[in-house]
């Protein structure tokens, strides 16, 4: 499975150990930066991720800004983007068992480099439960339908 990854330079702490855990994982990391802790703007990580997730270049993605709310706004902006803001393991494996979130973003000034470790494990891990989720999920695809034009 292909990951992209993108941060900002807040959550530029987290991207090594996401980065390593995935490589642990078996993930091939397609990294779309940053590479620095100068200042940059999120929303162009976001964007970058969101679209090679979107496109097929990529399976899935993670982002990174400081608090993961920014870069995952702008990441929602991609039609067929499901970003999920994930703080614990407990919301990484529902929002993957419940809402099959295609992105997940973290926060750097939120959790630490090793809590980022424990909740991209429990995603990347997790499997998409389907059934009843799956009508939710349907839902939110006639929502983008209706206003992504």
């Amino acid at each position: 499975m292909k990951i992209a990854v993108g941060c900002d330079h807040g959550g530029i702490v987290l991207k090594e150990s996401v980065v390593n855990t995935l490589n642990a994982l078996g993930a091939e990391v397609l990294d779309l930066g940053c590479y620095s802790t100068d200042s940059v703007d999120y929303p162009e990580y976001g964007e970058k991720v969101a679209k090679a997730v979107a496109s097929g270049e990529a399976d899935a993605g993670v982002i990174m800004c400081g608090t993961g709310i920014g870069i995952s706004i702008a990441a929602n902006k991609v039609k067929g983007i499901r970003a999920a803001v994930v703080t614990n393991t407990y919301m990484a494996k529902l929002t993957k068992n419940h809402n099959n979130a295609n992105i997940i973003a973290l926060g750097g000034r939120v959790i630490s480099p090793e809590e980022a470790k424990d909740i991209v494990e429990a995603w990347y891990t997790a499997e998409y439960e389907g059934g009843r989720h799956q009508r939710r999920l349907d839902m939110i695809s006639r929502i983008e339908d209706e206003n992504f034009k």
